[in-house]
């Protein structure tokens, strides 16, 4: 049996929760919270913004939560997240302004590479760490 130690670089896994049984009703269909959705999607990525965390203020449900997020700019934004995927409510925290028609992003990764370039910058600097890493790995 193989074992890896827990490394905070590693590059997160966009299917962790379609396979977790816990997150499935008795009949199979998928039921999430949205909250633990927002939460994983922030510990995700908040290596590589100045700020982010699930909104206190603006009620989550089992189809919607709210993300607030300062990138590395410093520019604001509240995100909306449903099954459609993430964009942008509002251009501060715990705001939602609905005359705001942004496109969704399927993953948060997407949205955030179009809003940030130090985010971008940070994120690919992260791959290529890990990817020496795995090189240094596979040569020993």
């Amino acid at each position: 049996r193989m074992e890896t130690d827990y490394n905070p670089m590693e590059l997160p896994n966009n299917t962790a929760f379609e396979e977790d049984s816990d997150y499935r009703d008795f009949e199979g269909t998928d039921v999430k919270d949205m909250r633990l959705e927002a939460e994983a999607v922030v510990n995700d990525v908040l290596f590589a913004v100045s700020n982010m965390f699930v909104s206190k203020t603006l009620p989550c449900a089992e189809d919607v939560a709210y993300i607030n997020v300062e990138t590395r700019e410093r520019n604001r934004y509240c995100l909306e997240l449903t099954e459609a995927g993430l964009r942008v409510v509002a251009y501060d925290f715990d705001q939602t302004d609905d005359r705001l028609q942004t496109p969704y992003h399927e993953t948060v990764y997407s949205l955030l590479d179009s809003l940030s370039p130090a985010y971008r910058e940070v994120f690919g600097n992260a791959i290529l760490q890990r990817l020496e890493a795995l090189k240094k790995e596979s040569q020993s």
